[in-house]
């Protein structure tokens, strides 16, 4: 049975939701523009149309960054030059009522693409910065287990996150990596220092995710970029760093449901430290998907042992400011806290 159609006082709800989201993360431009959207709404204007065949949450379902980003897209690659003219992102100015001029203009020439849009253009940031969180969660379990990591990902769109030993990281004072690496990642730091000097061998790395991103189309790398925020321009010059590295050597990523994936995937194994990640993707997984996930993880602890290590690392919500990073460590099933995170990396609280 499919989802049911939200009511219109729903739509105009969430869309002013994530305005102010967009708000509160950094994207005035954003934010503008949604509650303008959220007006038009409930005027049932040409938004209206838009979201007409849209069925299930849209808050989870980010549904307003679905449309906003296929606007984006097509400013991106030269098809909206009326819309590219207000966005920073291809060189423009913004202006309120000129940007929202040109969008509304481009929904009613695009009414089909965007409607497409709305009901099944999956939102994926697949934001890089948070490497510089991850990163100290992968050292404390190579310098726990001494083993080198067999490293799988759920949710990891492009893979950009699995490759976090190909960059170099300004950790505030604290480096690691390459300084010839295309990509330098740098966040604000505070709280303690984190070990930076535990030995990383990666035995291996893969991802799933439902609807994972060809890197290599170039229509794909437009729909990558097109997530991200109009206005951070560093945030696109990041990405754009990180896909030139992953290019060399793109990981494989599996196109499955997150449950389905790790009972396939993951089980201890001697001479390896076995690791599952995620980086805010948990609100995205169905709750059932999730409690499978954990059973899974939680059996194959069972299994685990020192010579044949299991870890979870999770970098997931814990409030509206930010999310947590947390690591569960088998044998022994060892809870630890480790940082509080911005949700794109900018700035990370270390509290291990």
């Amino acid at each position: 049975m499919s989802a049911p159609a939200p009511t219109r006082e729903r739509l105009v709800q969430d869309f002013r939701t994530q305005a102010a989201g967009c708000a509160n993360m950094g994207s005035p431009i954003w934010a503008e523009l949604l509650q303008r959207a959220a007006d038009d709404l409930e005027r049932g204007g040409i938004w209206a149309d838009v979201v007409a065949d849209y069925r299930g949450e849209p808050i989870l379902d980010a549904l307003p960054l679905r449309i906003l980003g296929a606007a984006h897209g097509m400013a991106l690659a030269g098809r909206a030059p009326s819309l590219a003219a207000f966005l920073p992102s291809t060189g423009g100015r913004f202006d309120a009522e000129g940007a929202w001029a040109a969008l509304q203009d481009l929904l009613r020439a695009h009414a089909d693409e965007m409607r497409r849009a709305a009901t099944s253009r999956r939102v994926q940031t697949n934001e890089v910065r948070r490497s510089a969180a991850l990163l100290p969660g992968f050292l404390r379990i190579a310098q726990r287990t001494g083993l080198p990591l067999r490293i799988r990902e759920i949710g990891a769109s492009g893979g950009l996150n699995l490759l976090f030993d190909r960059y170099h990281y300004a950790l505030g004072p604290h480096r690691w990596g390459d300084p010839a690496s295309p990509l330098h990642l740098a966040t604000e730091w505070s709280g303690g220092a984190p070990d930076l000097d535990a030995k990383l061998l990666i035995e291996s790395r893969r991802g799933c995710d439902v609807a994972p991103i060809d890197l290599g189309d170039p229509a794909e790398r437009i729909k990558l970029q097109s997530f991200v925020w109009p206005e951070q321009l560093d945030r696109l010059e990041r990405l754009r760093a990180a896909l030139a590295v992953v290019a060399a050597d793109p990981p494989p990523i599996d196109a499955a449901p997150a449950g389905e994936w790790v009972e396939r995937e993951i089980e201890p194994a001697p001479g390896v430290a076995t690791v599952l990640f995620h980086s805010v993707v948990w609100w995205y997984v169905p709750e059932a998907e999730r409690d499978r996930v954990t059973r899974w993880m939680e059996s194959a602890g069972a299994r685990a042992s020192r010579a044949a290590p299991l870890a979870w690392l999770r970098m997931e919500g814990a409030n509206i400011d930010g999310a947590e990073l947390r690591l569960r460590l088998w044998p022994g099933n060892e809870e630890i806290p480790l940082a509080a995170v911005h949700w794109h990396g900018a700035t990370v609280r270390w509290l291990a």
